[in-house]
């Protein structure tokens, strides 16, 4: 088990490297097969029951790195910006009883936590944070899933060069996780637009990709197969895994 662990992990930092066997990695269909089994052994393994180590106030990134997709330069995300985001709201739907709405003033006024935890990149570096915000599971709670609900999906306000939205998903389990936060302040200020203003996810239990900034609605579904390239993720989508548990 812990081989295969091991190996999953290996393929998967390769996978995402910029180098030649990366490129053969990501253009061969047996390690992708390797991957697909190993992922169920990660998430059974490890799954929604571990805690992500929490840090000393003292040993925070203060320079907390930006990386990632382009900050949003459209018309509609400057327009939040130059109203400071008061016009802004997280919609949550999909398969839920009740669907809402919610203003960066309402969710401010929620019960707010905090968490000091280290974001860990496919691309090698990490950085600890010091993240405030609310609870995702407690916005589900409230939203009340379907019976046929399996997903969670984060539809983000980025784009790639071809226009591509960004997205993520996590599955019901993993997004009640008590560590699984929607972001909206990073050491201790307010989120500011290149760390993915007003609203980020941030899931400290898994790689930094499955933490999508910019999230403009979260979408309840019985299956994401039919959404965009189908694997549950913008990355995923072009071969990394649904599941990174850390």
């Amino acid at each position: 088990m812990k081989r295969r662990l091991f190996i999953a992990s290996t393929i998967s930092s390769a996978l995402a490297a910029c180098s030649p066997i990366g490129t053969a990695l990501n253009n061969n269909g047996g390690f992708h097969r390797l991957l697909g089994a190993a992922q169920g052994v990660n998430h059974a393994l490890i799954g929604t029951r571990g805690m992500a180590r929490e840090y000393r106030d003292a040993d925070v990134n203060r320079d907390f790195r930006v990386n990632g997709l382009p900050t949003p330069s459209d018309a509609s995300y400057q327009r939040y910006v130059a109203d400071d985001f008061r016009s802004y709201r997280l919609v949550v739907d999909g398969a839920v009883e009740r669907k809402h709405a919610y203003g960066l003033d309402a969710l401010r006024a929620m019960s707010q936590v905090t968490q000091i935890t280290r974001h860990d990149c496919v691309e090698g570096w990490s950085a600890i944070g010091k993240w405030s915000g609310v609870l995702l599971g407690g916005l589900l709670d409230v939203a009340k899933p379907r019976a046929d609900a399996r997903y969670v999906v984060f539809h983000c306000m980025d784009r790639d060069d071809q226009g591509t939205p960004y997205y993520e998903s996590l599955d019901l389990h993993e997004a009640r996780h008590p560590q699984t936060l929607l972001a909206l302040r990073l050491n201790d200020a307010n989120l500011d637009p290149d760390h993915g203003a007003p609203v980020r996810l941030r899931v400290p239990t898994q790689l930094g990709y499955k933490s999508a900034k910019w999230v403009k609605r979260i979408e309840v579904v019985g299956s994401y197969a039919n959404l965009f390239g189908g694997s549950g993720g913008y990355w995923e989508d072009q071969g990394y895994e649904w599941y990174a548990g850390i």
